[in-house]
This record gives structure tokens, sequence and C-alpha cells, in this order.
């Protein structure tokens, strides 16, 4: 079987699982109402990023791509509809390889969606304080916050395929990014700055210290993403379905 019809079965399959589109939604609507809140903080905090806060809805909404990313490939590891998809696709790493294209997609897409409705709705509660922000931070701060949250989409299903369970990638993931990588970073300093989460979401500030910049911290995140795919490819590959 070609790779396009691969691709069109597990698009099907993204489609029909209620859960998926559901989460993205969820993606949506979380990231959208934080940062709409966010945008009503205090502009005299010490500190203050104005780009920072208008997006500040994607540290909640993040949650959703990656229950998206896992659920995608842990619905695979439920009552044997992994043997029926390699029974179709015999060459593992093609269906892979067209299960990650699929998650990415529309993880993208509604990443720059959420992120340009997150940016207009934090501007709005920020008023004035927003002013300072120009058309290339805007630009920068939207479309890297959707490459963002496609490529936590992607580590998580590359981290679901290597565990073959979405309760247990979510179990590791969302302490590690809600809890784990705040309390390091307080406590490790320029550490933290590589860690996939952290890393990534300095593309989402105006101002910026530290070893990496905004671009640099997000290839930091694609090198994670990248790694968790090739665990999850290899663990696809050797392991029994």
């Amino acid at each position: 079987m070609g790779f396009t019809p691969v691709l069109r079965s597990e698009w099907l399959k993204i489609r029909t699982l209620r859960s998926l589109p559901g989460a993205l939604l969820a993606l949506f609507a979380a990231t959208t109402v934080f940062s709409a809140l966010a945008g009503v903080s205090d502009a005299s905090d010490l500190g203050f990023d104005p780009l920072f806060t208008a997006l500040s809805g994607v540290l909640p909404g993040q949650i959703a791509a990656i229950s998206f990313g896992a659920m995608a490939v842990s619905s695979e590891f439920h009552q044997g509809a992994l043997r029926l998809s390699l029974a179709a696709v015999p060459r593992r790493g093609r269906w892979f390889a067209a299960k990650a294209a699929v998650i990415a997609v529309p993880a993208l897409l509604t990443g720059l969606v959420t992120a340009l409705a997150a940016l207009l709705v934090g501007r709005a509660g920020l008023g004035p304080a927003a002013d300072t922000l120009s058309t290339g931070e805007q630009t920068r701060g939207v479309l890297g916050c959707g490459v963002y949250l496609m490529l936590m989409a992607l580590f998580a299903a590359g981290v679901a395929a290597l565990l073959r369970s979405g309760v247990a990638t979510l179990s590791l993931l969302v302490p590690f990014i809600l809890v784990v990588s705040f309390v390091i970073g307080d406590a490790t300093g320029t550490v933290a700055d590589f860690l996939p989460d952290k890393a990534g979401q300095l593309v989402l500030r105006e101002t910026y210290d530290g070893t990496l910049g905004p671009w640099s911290g997000l290839a930091v995140t694609a090198l994670w993403t990248a790694a968790a795919l090739l665990a999850g490819a290899l663990s696809v590959r050797r392991r029994d379905a």
C-alpha cells in the first residue's frame, strides 16, 4: 500500500474518534479563555512581558495538545486495533510516519488559529500595555506558538508509542510539565532552558535571557520530539502488536 492511502486511513481515524476533535476544541477553548483572563493582569508587575501574558493561555492549553497526541496513538493499543492496522500496512515505519503526519497537521493548524485568537483576546485585555508589541513580535509569537503546540502533541505521540498507554503517557507528561518542570526551572536556572516545554516557550516571549533564543529554543523542543518519535517508532517496529 502506498503512503497516500495510509494517510487517508489514519486521517479517517482522527476524524471519527470523538475524543480527538474534542481535544483540539479543548485546546482552543482553554487557551483562549486563560489568555483572556491573563490579559486583565497588572501590567505594572516587575518583569511584565505583554507577548507572554497575551499567549499565556498556552500553558494550560498545551495539556489538551498533549492529550491529542497521546490518545491518537494509544487508541491503537486497545482491543487489537494495532494488529488490524499493521495487517493493512505491514511496513510499520510507513504506518507510524502516517500516524505522526495526521497528528502534526491538525495540531499545527489548530495551534495557529488558537494562538491568533489568544493573542487578540489577550491584547484586548491588556489594552495600552500591549502597544509596545511590534508586528514582527506578534507574528513570531503566533507562528511559534502553533509550531510549539504541534511539537508537544508529537512528543506525546512518541512517548505513547513507547509506553503503549495513553494513561501512562499523561500520568508522566502532565505532572512533569505542570509541576516538575516548574520546580526544576526555579531551582536550576539555565538547565531548565533545555527542557522540552521551557525551551519551546521562549518563542512566546517578547524579551528573553539565557543561552537560548526563541527559534533555538523551539529547535531544542524539536530535538526532544524527534527523539521521542524515534523511540516510539523503534518500539512499534520491534515489539509484538
